[in-house]
């Protein structure tokens, strides 16, 4: 039987947790203003963070407490790949000539998964929040009050996904003058720079303590 309180919990912390500016929300920002495959953007995050929320709540999260090196090796890579992505959003954004982004040619859907994988599981912020956190905090109930915060959490994530991509569409008379996207695209890459570089500090960090 659903514990409604357990759920409004889980909805309510999700919600904290998920809706923050950040790499992934970037991605998922741009690709509904593009109005480009929207549908499977939003079903991948919800569903990453679904699976995500799940396996912290059976426990996963002590494993990676215990392994600190398995986030150690994220956190670099995590790092690399946002570097990558900030310089790619910043080339877009500095193009004089460029074309409105719905003029361009519509990316491959596979290329954007891989991307958004990439900026969702290469972030350990990602594992800290959904597997550590939630599945900490899940822990103190059991049975169906467990289920039912599990699932508050994961429905909190399904909806701010879907009101990110489908919503964005509003914001498109904003975004019919080329100098509105340059400017998303410098912000989406000092978003995707600022995270890099407080990975890298992270990581070392933690190198530095082990030393």
């Amino acid at each position: 039987m659903m514990d409604f309180h357990a759920a409004v919990e889980g909805f309510g912390l999700g919600a904290s947790l998920i809706v923050a500016i950040g790499a992934q929300n970037a991605l998922v920002l741009r690709q509904g203003l593009l109005r480009a495959h929207v549908g499977p953007i939003v079903a991948f995050c919800a569903l990453t963070d679904a699976i995500l929320i799940a396996a912290g709540a059976v426990g996963l999260g002590a494993l990676i407490q215990a392994v600190p090196s398995l986030l150690l090796v994220v956190t670099f890579g995590g790092a690399a790949f946002l570097c990558w992505y900030g310089i790619s959003a910043a080339r877009r954004a500095l193009r004089p000539g460029a074309l409105l982004p719905t003029e361009e040619p519509a990316r491959p859907l596979k290329a954007l998964l891989l991307t958004l994988a990439g900026v969702t599981l290469l972030n350990p912020h990602v594992y800290l929040d959904t597997v550590v956190l939630l599945g900490s905090i899940s822990a103190r109930y059991s049975g169906d009050a467990r289920l039912s915060f599990v699932i508050g959490a994961m429905v909190s994530s399904g909806v701010w996904f879907s009101a990110l991509g489908y919503g964005a569409r509003l914001l498109t008379p904003v975004f019919r003058n080329p100098l509105a996207w340059r400017v998303l695209d410098a912000l989406i890459a000092l978003v995707m720079w600022s995270i890099a570089v407080g990975l890298g500090a992270e990581g070392f960090r933690v190198l530095a303590s082990a030393g």
